[in-house]
């Protein structure tokens, strides 16, 4: 951005320094442009992301085949509040927080 400014053009010998309004309010657009880009590049498609992960978390009941953050694949056994467990093999059930699932596949 900064390198916008080094290339502008000075003003002409017969022309007068720009009006300080006009700077002001070229700067404060530009800063607004650049928050509106954070915005839907960076903040909206996080929040949206974060929206999806919750709903897929509250929809997970018994029976689901789910993947956890660590990679451990299993079947969901038995649902509380936060806390799920899940079967990984014969007679072997591990407790894991809810957050820690990161993939669902339904029956």
């Amino acid at each position: 951005m900064l390198s916008l400014f080094l290339f502008a053009p000075a003003p002409a010998a017969g022309q007068g320094a720009p009006d300080p309004t006009t700077q002001l309010m070229t700067t404060l657009l530009m800063f607004g442009g650049v928050i509106v880009v954070f915005y839907f590049f960076m903040i909206r498609p996080q929040q949206k992301r974060q929206k999806e992960m919750r709903k897929m978390l509250d929809a997970v009941k018994k029976g689901d085949k789910v993947v956890t953050s660590s990679g451990i694949h299993g079947t969901v056994t038995d649902v509380e509040d936060a806390i799920i467990v899940v079967q990984i093999a014969d007679n072997t059930r591990v407790r894991f927080d809810k957050a820690a699932i990161a993939a669902v596949e339904s029956k």
